[in-house]
């Protein structure tokens, strides 16, 4: 009943603003306001509150709903109400749901959604948004396959809506600055680049994250009353529930999540892709700890080759997880540590830039004599007003997003995988059409683009 209330007060308050928007009266005071201001078609003014939906609420998609929660948080679903306790208490006037295709089909008033499920879940669930018409936040990595990625790339870019996905590192201020001291040539042309992340381990030591490198359990322990197992399996092939899997621990098995690079290597590339103008990788190939069909690697390592972009030359892209991590550069000092958790290394003609910490928030010149020599541009990008902030204000007034999905999110998401997908072959190289979304060279890698949906489940 609480819920029922809340959302006909909404529905009254939104109408009669609307009305009032639509009248003669209204129309001719604000003659001279730009569209955007009063909300054309696909908007919301932005003096209205968004009506925001929750998927996956129980983890990281409980904290993205508070980073929004200035707007009207309305609708909640969750496969697990007591594992997403917290967040359905919080927002306890939002009507809840289990299923998000009941909610979509129930629940007309909602403008934007939230996707914070497993990996395997996200692109099914913002699809539907998106057909609908409906704004989506969702996190990283933005699908489970290569396949999925483009194609929520293409539907987010016919459809108009504001899209972002959740590398929430795109509005740091050290992101912006990695991008004008290289264009401003402040280490020349850069023709390779380091980036790594300790994932799944925690610097280094015990316990990990999520396990990888291990096979299906055999044991079929009950599935717990308050999780409905089928929902979370979703489009997912079917398997006996096993607490080895959920809530959280399922990034490290290959038909749920893509482990260390699907996880912080959209973090720690996405600097690299911004700011060397990163399309799609002419060829991949990889090298790891054992790989099985359950799981991937403990560790491993992933190169990519990118073709000459405008000024920039061709490069040489490698990435370390796992507790691997590069050579250490010879320009770093000798007191000095190179991280073990997240970093990044950019080599370039004159010099090495060198990135602490994950999603690019610390780029410093090495030596450090260097960087304080060094004679910096002026900030000539727009600096973010938050990571969410840019997507509710894309929502109300059509302006960018720096992490959407058709011209950013996508594309990288794709090269990960596409990495990913490298590795479960044990690391043969991969040579990669773009254009016709497929591996030339090595036929069989093509399969695990993507996989058959469960009946009942469509993209």
């Amino acid at each position: 009943m609480r819920a029922s209330g809340e959302h006909a007060r909404v529905n009254r308050a939104t109408v009669s603003r609307r009305a009032l928007l639509g009248t003669g009266v209204a129309a001719g005071a604000f003659t001279m306001v730009p569209r955007h201001v009063l909300g054309g078609a696909g908007q919301t003014p932005p003096s209205e509150k968004l009506n925001i939906a929750g998927v996956g609420i129980g983890g990281q998609g409980g904290s993205d709903l508070r980073e929004v929660s200035s707007e009207n948080i309305v609708a909640l679903c969750d496969v697990d109400w007591v594992y997403a306790g917290k967040t359905f208490k919080q927002y306890h006037k939002a009507k809840p749901y289990r299923d998000f295709r009941v909610m979509f089909e129930k629940q007309k008033n909602i403008d934007a959604v939230v996707v914070g499920t497993p990996d395997h879940i996200h692109a099914i669930v913002s699809m539907a948004a998106i057909k609908l018409g409906k704004h989506v936040y969702c996190e990283k990595p933005l699908t489970r396959t290569v396949y999925e990625a483009r194609a929520l790339a293409k539907a987010a870019r016919a459809a108009k809506v504001a899209t972002q996905m959740g590398n929430q590192g795109m509005a740091f201020e050290g992101n912006r600055l990695i991008n004008e001291w290289l264009w401003d040539g402040a280490i020349g042309a850069v023709r390779d680049v380091h980036a790594w992340s300790d994932r799944p381990t925690h610097s280094g030591k015990p316990p990990l994250y999520w396990a990888q490198g291990i096979e299906r359990p055999k044991d079929t322990p009950v599935i717990p009353e308050t999780l409905d197992w089928d929902l979370w399996l979703g489009p997912a092939p079917h398997r006996p529930y096993h607490p080895a899997y959920a809530p959280f621990r399922w990034r490290g098995w290959w038909d749920f999540g893509s482990g260390g690079l699907g996880d912080m290597g959209i973090h720690n590339l996405a600097p690299v892709w911004s700011a060397l103008k990163l399309g799609a990788p002419l060829s991949v190939e990889a090298s790891s700890t054992l790989c099985n069909n359950e799981t991937l690697p403990l560790a491993s390592t992933v190169h990519y080759e990118f073709a000459a972009r405008d000024d920039m030359p061709a490069v040489r892209l490698h990435w370390y997880d796992g507790g691997i991590a590069p050579a250490r550069p010879p320009e770093l000092e000798p007191d000095r540590e190179l991280s073990r958790e997240d970093g990044l290394l950019f080599v370039g003609d004159k010099g090495t830039l060198y990135v602490e910490g994950w999603g690019g928030n610390s780029p410093r010149l090495i030596p450090e004599a260097k960087m304080q020599a060094y004679q910096r541009p002026p900030k000539t990008l727009p600096r973010s007003i938050g990571h969410h902030q840019e997507w509710l204000q894309a929502c109300k007034e059509g302006t960018p997003t720096r992490s959407n999905f058709s011209d950013f999110a996508g594309p990288l998401t794709e090269a990960v995988l596409l990495g990913t997908v490298c590795v479960r072959l044990g690391g043969q190289r991969l040579v990669w059409d773009s254009e016709n979304l497929k591996v030339t060279n090595l036929p069989q890698a093509n399969r695990y683009l993507h996989y058959e949906y469960r009946q009942g489940w469509t993209l």
